[in-house]
């Protein structure tokens, strides 16, 4: 198969789109019952399109400016794998903004039911702000979404983002390259470890554009005497050619 390597947009271009305000909520058009009943029933749920092409290409084109990130990760130099990626400063990118607060507002619901039926007494408060404060107070000040490359024969090993104490149990990841086209290989990878059972992994087919929530670290199952947590860890198979981009939105910020 034939790859052909992204070429990144024009630097100021990219700037300008992904810091323009966003007039639409991008997850307005999806149901939040279905998304909630698949997180429920399999622990992720695809968004087709979350993000238009456009926002991608303006996504990947701020990868290469030396304005707008806090810090940059070779995964090798870690044992994280290979690649690298990079953490946004405060202020998010206006679309990253929304996402995670949009996002949050959705989710919250979701995540104070997984831990109820878990028997875990925190409780994330209704918007982004409020929960954002308190992990400020808890000393997690240090924003945590991130925009991750990957070239031929990267790959990033099965991972959780906790980062602190304060961790809210589900994020978002927004696929920026087009596989086929973009890049070969590197599939998102996510493995459940059940108790007292074999783990099970699934591997996730995303387009350009395309967003998979899944959970952080556990969640909760249904089984036949009652419900157990699931350890969750998430992961990308090498890359056979080509380069991908990824926008990671996790809700909760770092130590």
């Amino acid at each position: 198969m034939s790859i052909a390597m992204s070429v990144s947009p024009n630097l100021e271009t990219a700037r300008a789109v992904a810091s323009s305000k966003v007039s639409q909520d991008p997850f307005d058009r999806f149901d939040t019952s279905d998304l909630e009943d698949r997180l429920d029933n399999q622990g992720y749920a695809v968004l087709p399109g979350l993000l238009t092409h456009d926002d991608c290409d303006a996504m990947v084109g701020l990868y290469d400016s030396s304005d707008g990130f806090r810090s940059r990760v070779v995964m090798a130099r870690h044992g994280f794998g290979r690649g690298e990626y990079q953490y946004f400063a405060y202020p998010l990118p206006p679309l990253v903004e929304i996402l995670r607060a949009s996002g949050y507002r959705r989710l919250a619901p979701i995540a104070n039911r997984w831990h109820a039926s878990l028997n875990i007494d925190a409780h994330f408060p209704s918007t982004h702000a409020a929960f954002i404060a308190r992990c400020h107070e808890a000393g997690q000040l240090r924003p945590t979404p991130l925009l991750l490359r990957y070239g031929q024969g990267d790959y990033n090993c099965l991972h959780q983002d906790r980062y602190g104490d304060h961790v809210f149990p589900l994020q978002l990841a927004v696929l920026l390259a087009e596989p086929g086209n973009e890049f070969d290989g590197g599939e998102f990878v996510l493995v459940e470890q059940r108790p007292r059972m074999q783990s099970r992994p699934h591997v996730i087919p995303l387009r350009k554009g395309d967003a998979v929530v899944f959970a952080v670290n556990f969640r909760p199952v249904q089984g036949a005497r009652g419900i157990y947590r699931t350890v969750m860890r998430h992961g990308v198979s090498a890359l056979r050619s080509g380069r991908r981009h990824t926008l990671g939105v996790i809700f909760h910020d770092a130590t």
